[in-house]
């Protein structure tokens, strides 16, 4: 039985993106505002335009272009959200690459094998924490223990890009393992597909994240949202007065709020609440594989 608790429902309305997006906002709501308020107080006042008949019909003229704000803003999140979910199903397919692969060495290995499986057991969750600081758009830290990782971590050159370095540490740790005769022809085969798989993952992120949505229209959207709203008063004060002035900026909060969610999510890869969750995903692969590999 699933319990509704009402907090969990309220958190969600005020989390710290929420008043983010607000704070970062609250200068252009005041500036909407007061040139909200201004005209009203022009049109209101002094050149009386709020009863001219042609004033009436510039709510028509908003309305029409709303429903063309609506559609753009729509494409821009679903856009948005389609890079999101791509990248989080690309992380899904390389958490189960990793456990396959693990599930192959612990077969493949001899029990008796401590020096290779513990290398497995370093190097596959390694590939998975080394792509995820590739894909981050600042510097951060290892997800791995470097005590338990420090000799492969050696062995990489963090000037270069470390997921190939990672994936061909693994492979040519295969390929000496047939050559000494350890694994076989057919089982070096076999685990071709998950090296594949894993550079293919690799590629996929990395195209998603240098890839932005072109800057053009991301520019035209905010454009379009600062005209919109800006002469939003014009029209409605004959209808509300100096309400307008709580009218707009109000509008301009939902309009600008919607496009900042499409620019959150567009790049999954960051630090965010709303990004994947690829420490996570780390830390998970880490377990799932020491798991697997017996020592």
């Amino acid at each position: 039985m699933i319990v509704y608790n009402p907090k969990d429902w309220l958190s969600k309305t005020i989390y710290k993106r929420s008043l983010s997006s607000f704070v970062s906002l609250l200068p252009y709501l005041i500036v909407s505002a007061v040139v909200a308020g201004l005209t009203a107080y022009i049109e209101l006042e002094h050149i009386n335009l709020s009863k001219a008949v042609w004033i009436r019909h510039l709510t028509v003229v908003h309305t029409l272009l709303g429903f063309v704000l609506s559609l753009l803003l729509v494409f821009r999140t679903n856009t948005a959200y389609d890079r999101w979910w791509e990248a989080r199903k690309q992380w899904g397919t390389l958490t189960n690459v990793s456990r396959t692969l693990a599930i192959k060495m612990n077969s493949f290995l001899e029990p008796d094998d401590k020096a290779n499986r513990s290398f497995y057991i370093k190097a596959i969750p390694l590939f998975a924490d080394i792509l995820a600081v590739h894909l981050k758009s600042e510097q951060t830290k290892f997800m791995l223990d470097k005590s338990n990782s420090t000799e492969l971590l050696n062995r990489l050159d963090l000037k270069k890009h470390g997921p190939n370095q990672v994936a061909s540490m693994i492979f040519r740790n295969a390929n000496r393992l047939y050559k000494e005769g350890k694994i076989s022809g057919e089982q070096l085969i076999v685990l071709n597909g998950e090296f594949a798989s894993m550079m293919d993952v690799a590629g996929s992120c990395e195209r998603i994240k240098n890839t932005p949505i072109p800057m053009s229209y991301n520019a035209f959207i905010k454009t379009f949202i600062i005209l919109y709203t800006l002469t939003l008063p014009i029209g409605y004060v004959y209808a509300l007065g100096y309400y307008v002035a709580l009218a707009v900026p109000f509008i301009f909060y939902v309009l600008a709020t919607i496009e900042m969610i499409g620019e959150s999510i567009e790049d999954p890869f960051g630090n965010d609440l709303d990004d994947i969750p690829t420490d996570k995903l780390v830390k998970n692969i880490r377990k799932h594989t020491a798991e697997v590999i017996t020592t």
